[in-house]
């Protein structure tokens, strides 16, 4: 059995290697030294790279103009963002085009994935409910307008309202469209296209500032009307869209991840004591041997839930994505000394990053409680 990657993921790849080639990690102000965010928008220069490299189509159906690839090309480029630490919206937009392929209606998909695949329109997700400890589709309420000519239950053609708060959204006051994920009176989940700009109002963006200095927002919704056409009503949506966003951020935590294990090397390699490498030094030696480890269990555990989106093998990926990525950045921390804490020396950078993707869609602990209760509930052999 062949369990290397395709010709098209290989060619993914190598594409994303050529469009983050040039990327300065430390284009824009420190976070460290910056008091709220440290620029007002991503990196549009960028984006305009990964469209012109044909990278923003990646998951997009051929009939809609993109590449038609999967989960585990995305997490392929995702890991080569994730080594310069790219200040793009790109596993947001990647997985919600990957959700409304898989979910959303013929006329949504026609109306939005040929943008997509263009780099025309840029989305970001309301992914991490009201606190960040929650399933998302609880922070917001959606109910049918009672204007429209539906059933009462959201069936029909009747606009629907939205009630509620999410919490870090990324990049959410300069994204084209957020996804919203919502819950019917009768608990049912269900996902919603916001165009904040297009509503007839009671949409509220509160600028936020993550930890990596990247600006998020507090997004508040006030009887928002959102047309029919524009919300995907089936039940398993929102579900498979957060496992496709807590699989990419494992992917951008293996790509900093290793890219900071290399970093490390090169420095004790040429850092001497006592007339020798660092590197030589067992306890420097054995420490570096135990993040490698980390990177690996990281990999593996990634590439397991890219291929199948099991709840249980995303659970274990970002298990080991959270816990490997902080041990990976803290034992650089320490194997730098004084070197790493320099503002002018990138690692500092890759430290915040690498915090924030740790909590993002849940920490090691939240996943840890997941698996548990998932396999609590299988039946006994």
């Amino acid at each position: 059995m062949d369990f290397g990657f395709s010709e098209e993921q290989e060619a993914a790849r190598e594409a994303a290697k050529g469009a983050f080639a040039h990327v300065a990690v430390d284009a824009v102000p420190s976070p460290a030294l910056s008091p709220g965010t440290v620029a007002d928008d991503f990196d549009r220069d960028l984006w305009g790279r990964l469209t012109q490299a044909d990278l923003l189509g990646l998951t997009v159906p051929a009939r809609h103009g993109g590449a038609g690839l999967d989960a585990v090309a995305l997490c392929l480029v995702l890991r080569e963002a994730g080594r310069v630490l790219a200040r793009v919206p790109l596993v947001e937009t990647g997985a919600a085009a990957l959700t409304l392929a898989d979910y959303g209606s013929d006329e949504l998909c026609a109306r939005l994935l040929p943008r997509i695949a263009r780099g025309e329109l840029a989305l970001t997700v309301a992914g991490q409910g009201a606190s960040g400890h929650e399933r998302p589709e609880l922070a917001v309420s959606a109910r049918p307008s009672s204007e429209g000519n539906g059933d009462g239950n959201g069936n029909g053609g009747g606009d629907w309202v939205l009630e509620g708060v999410q919490t870090a959204v990324p990049w959410g006051r300069t994204a084209d469209l957020i996804v919203v994920p919502a819950h019917t009176a009768d608990g049912r989940p269900l996902l919603a296209v916001l165009a904040p700009g297009a509503t007839s109002g009671g949409v509220t963006l509160d600028e936020q500032a993550s930890t990596n200095g990247e600006p998020y927002a507090r997004l508040r919704l006030d009887a928002v009307r959102v047309p029919a056409g524009d919300v995907i009503e089936d039940a398993a949506a929102p579900a498979h869209l957060q496992r496709l966003l807590t699989t990419g951020t494992c992917a951008l935590a293996l790509g900093l991840g290793s890219k900071v294990l290399e970093m490390t090397s090169a420095y004790v390699s040429g850092r001497e004591q006592f007339g020798f490498p660092v590197a030589t030094f067992q306890a420097v030696a054995v420490q570096s041997a135990d993040r490698y480890i980390d990177l690996r269990a990281m990999e593996a555990t990634l590439w397991q839930a890219a291929w199948r989106l099991d709840p249980a093998e995303v659970a274990v990926a970002k298990m080991w994505a959270s816990d490997g990525v902080r041990r990976v950045v803290q034992t650089a921390q320490h194997l730098h000394g004084g070197m790493g804490a320099d503002t002018d020396y990138p690692l500092h950078r890759f430290h915040a990053w690498a915090k924030q993707w740790e909590l993002s869609y849940g920490s090691a602990a939240a996943h840890e409680e997941a698996l548990g209760e998932l396999l609590a509930a299988q039946e006994p052999a």
